[in-house]
């Protein structure tokens, strides 16, 4: 165990920490929806990622969170760019084709190739290209910073969201 700053408080050993109670405590966290591809438009190959955030404006950096297993992981090194497309509220059906390790691979999506040649999704709410900055191990998953290249808002609806296990649509903003 480890104190925490002087106040004697101790702090339980973060092994000890039950997966399914911190997937549950997590789902208390609203989050916007990606999908992530990497490959070419004539096989592309994607994966629904909701670990993704905004890292640095200068230089312009994300991230995204991919499972070590992920057997995207090594057509997205192997590319050395991604596109990572934010879902809009009507794209819960492709949200699922992708997010599905039964499905992903035969997931049909409209793409056109990005400026790096990585598809982009055609019809997402916006996109972000990105080759990838380097890999920071973690746990079971490995962090992926990425440099984006360019990027576009393609839609004016809202976002599709995911909170406490659940699809959720949002409205446009005003």
């Amino acid at each position: 165990m480890s104190e925490r700053g002087t106040t004697g408080i101790l702090q339980p050993d973060p092994a000890l920490v039950d997966p399914q109670a911190l997937r549950s405590v997590c789902a208390n966290w609203a989050t916007g929806v990606t999908v992530i591809t990497s490959g070419s438009t004539a096989r592309t190959t994607g994966l629904t990622v909701n670990s993704f955030t905004s890292v640095s404006l200068d230089p312009a950096l994300i991230l995204v969170c991919i499972h070590n297993d992920s057997g995207e992981l090594p057509v997205l090194r192997g590319t050395g760019a991604f596109a990572v497309n934010i879902l809009a509220a009507d794209q819960e059906e492709l949200c699922r084709s992708f997010a599905s390790r039964h499905t992903r691979h035969s997931a049909k999506a409209d793409t056109r190739p990005g400026i790096t040649g990585v598809p982009v999704l055609s019809d997402a709410l916006a996109y972000l290209e990105c080759r990838i900055e380097r890999e920071v191990d973690a746990g079971d998953h490995v962090i992926v910073i990425g440099e984006v290249v360019d990027l576009a808002v393609q839609r004016e609806e809202g976002p599709l969201t995911f909170f406490r296990n659940t699809f959720h649509r949002l409205p446009a903003a005003s």
